[in-house]
């Protein structure tokens, strides 16, 4: 129980964090969006050989990381827990690609290579689309996305999950709390429990859920969910989009990591 209240926390957490005043939160949403978008697909489009290149690219997640004022310690644990999962995916690359290669002086297989590369790509994509929900929130990713056409059921649909999830949580987060108040000498919950709990979340699910569409259907809710005017494209908007995707560009077709180290050399020279 004490995860699921934990989790809930979490979840509100990030709002708290987008409704900050900072110089990346004034940022224009939509800028924000396609920036982000921008940036993953450069991301993902390196080859899966290409480690040291990727390098510069992390300065992106630092620097909007800094200039938002976020604390360290919520979004790491968030970037932490997806980590596994990424290991469990790519841990056994060096067997399927076992051919060796020269790499800092050192010989091994090409698959720890891969392994490698998918760690820190998917370590800078999870940073990036974490820094964009905890810089804009989902109410202004909504209102983006509906600046971009895209369809009005599918935006709804990912704002009202996003939007009752934690009402879906506090109702488990109940009845698990009534469960151990009945049992207070038990861990967790015995199986012979699993299915009316299940049946009983299920029931009361659908019960919140039809109350809170009824509240909205009172409050003139006609399938259109309006979050407000969007806010005005300033010139400061257009510039960190520019300055940004300059950068990516210049880090996708430029190996600046061997560019700097052969500058390096020739000065020491």
């Amino acid at each position: 129980m004490s995860n699921l209240t934990n989790s809930l926390y979490n979840l509100r957490q990030m709002d708290d964090l987008a409704d900050q005043d900072t110089l990346i939160h004034r940022i224009h949403p939509l800028v924000k969006l396609l920036l982000t978008l921008f940036y993953l697909i450069v991301v993902v489009s390196f080859d899966r050989y290409e480690i040291i290149r990727l390098i510069p690219l992390c300065f992106y997640p630092l620097i909007v990381f800094s200039l938002a004022e976020l604390p360290l310690a919520p979004l790491a644990k968030k970037i932490l827990i997806v980590q596994p999962f990424i290991i469990g995916a790519g841990v056994l690359n060096p067997l399927f690609d076992s051919q060796t290669v020269v790499f800092a002086g050192l010989t091994f297989s090409r698959g720890w290579l891969t392994f490698i590369s998918i760690f820190i790509k998917s370590s800078l994509t999870v940073a990036a689309t974490l820094l964009l929900i905890a810089t804009t929130g989902m109410h202004r990713l909504a209102a983006a996305l509906r600046l971009l056409r895209i369809p009005r059921l599918f935006v709804l649909q990912l704002l009202l999950t996003y939007r009752y999830i934690s009402v879906l949580g506090e109702e488990a987060n109940r009845l698990f709390r009534a469960y151990s108040l009945r049992a207070p000498r038990q861990k967790g919950v015995h199986h012979r429990a699993w299915g009316s709990l299940a049946g009983q979340l299920l029931l009361r699910t659908l019960d919140r859920a039809q109350r809170v569409y009824q509240a909205m259907a009172l409050r003139g809710f006609t399938g259109e969910y309006f979050s407000g005017a969007p806010p005005r494209l300033r010139l400061a908007d257009l510039l960190y989009l520019i300055l940004w995707a300059a950068f990516f560009l210049l880090v996708r077709f430029v190996d600046i990591p061997s560019l700097l180290g052969s500058l390096l050399i020739g000065a020491s020279a």
